[in-house]
């Protein structure tokens, strides 16, 4: 979660050097380029079934090339901070969608964090947009709800990833689950990718995005993928839940620190109400 977080936050450069879809096709096709011995079927995973496909299928769409799509459009057109606020919803978010597929009751304590993850969408709304990072995204600047609406769109596709996640861990292994998913996001964003990698100028990126582009593809698409489905095997999803709480944390850790980012005090409420929500979805309740 950490680095899902670090690398939403440092993202914010690439977009301003690539366009959004060869992007997303460069991190799959670098990572791609890193991971093919993963594709192989262990000794004991059972062959795939119909079903155990569509899930892999599903897991790549929604949470590998929907999130990445709507993540990175989504962080060019507001800050790492205010992203990194919309991200704290995710356990509430996780906790809404379990009610409504997986028919698990809603508490009191779940319900005020719902309420603290709106009220601090809410305020980080209302607060003044901030400024540009760069003259190019002056023109980007004047739009920064849409940017957070997409990246709410990324919260909804990282809940779908994690409940789907769950499912395939206890069919594949979290090397093979990683490899897959990454290679249905090649695909589909081939088309896209090979439509602007033709007009692009390739040329006038210097080495340090290219640097930036490594590591974003090997974090993205390999690291956090692999880390996440490793723990998912061996921990319950709630209680995994709880360390979705270092998401926003490095997010307007990296916004400020690295990016130069200010953080204003509206958006220091909406932080702070949108980790009290954070804490109130995730924290374990007493044992009977």
């Amino acid at each position: 979660m950490s680095l899902v977080g670090a690398y939403v936050a440092l993202s914010k450069p690439l977009v301003a050097a690539f366009p959004v879809l060869l992007l997303a096709w460069l991190r799959f096709g670098i990572a791609a380029l890193a991971m093919p011995h993963w594709l192989k079927r262990g000794a004991d995973e059972p062959p795939m079934t119909a079903r155990t496909r569509w899930l892999v299928f599903l897991e790549s769409f929604l949470g590998n090339f929907l999130f990445s799509i709507c993540m990175l459009y989504g962080v060019s057109l507001t800050s790492a901070v205010s992203a990194g606020v919309i991200m704290a919803s995710i356990p509430a978010v996780v906790a809404v969608a379990s009610w409504l597929f997986l028919r698990e009751r809603i508490t009191v304590r779940i319900g005020l964090a719902i309420a603290c993850a709106a009220l601090g969408i809410g305020l980080l709304a209302l607060s003044p947009a901030h400024a540009p990072a760069s003259p190019d995204a002056a023109s980007s600047s004047s739009m920064p709800w849409l940017g957070n609406l997409l990246v709410f769109c990324a919260v909804l596709c990282e809940t779908a990833y994690a409940v789907i996640g769950k499912s395939l861990t206890g069919r594949l292994g979290p090397k093979r689950i990683a490899s897959l998913i990454n290679l249905w996001g090649f695909v589909l964003s081939t088309p896209f990718g090979i439509w602007f990698a033709l007009s692009f100028d390739f040329g006038a990126v210097h080495g340090g995005i290219w640097a930036l582009l490594a590591v974003y593809a090997l974090a993205a698409s390999i690291w956090t993928v692999w880390l996440w489905m490793t723990g998912l095997r061996h921990v319950p999803a709630a209680q995994a839940g709880v360390f979705a709480v270092m998401l926003p944390v490095s997010a307007a850790l990296v916004g400020v620190l690295v990016l130069g980012e200010n953080l204003s005090s509206p958006q220091l409420l909406a932080f702070a109400i949108a980790l009290v929500g954070v804490v109130l979805a995730t924290w374990p309740g007493r044992r009977t």
